[in-house]
């Protein structure tokens, strides 16, 4: 059974760093799509990032573009999310995304950007 597990997520200023986690198990790693996606409070689920499963090619959202950076740890079954300079509009419930015959969600982390 896959699961993905997120984490990392919390309260931070603008201008902040934050490191999200996503743990998976039930798959093989490395031989998928796997990507970040976010919701907003009262807005649609967007894709952040993305990086492919066999040549770890990656694209982002122009918004995240510079500040974000997704990588991947294929012996620790572990996705990760670097995000520097965070802004407000940033806020959001991350969740990781894998596409692995199946669609395959985790269950969110809660990122928020305040002073």
């Amino acid at each position: 059974q896959v699961q993905l597990v997120e984490s990392g997520g919390g309260l931070v200023q603008p201008g902040g760093s934050l490191r999200l986690s996503c743990a998976a198990s039930g798959l093989t790693f490395s031989r998928y799509r796997m990507s970040w996606y976010r919701q907003a409070p009262g807005k649609e689920r967007e894709l952040v990032a993305s990086i492919t499963g066999t040549r770890g090619s990656t694209n982002y959202a122009d918004s995240v573009k510079g500040r974000f950076t997704i990588s991947r740890d294929s012996v620790k079954n572990t996705l990760y999310l670097q995000m520097n300079n965070l802004k407000y509009e940033d806020t959001a419930v991350y969740y990781c995304y894998a596409n692995a015959g199946f669609d395959y969600w985790g269950q969110g982390t809660q990122v928020t950007v305040s002073s």
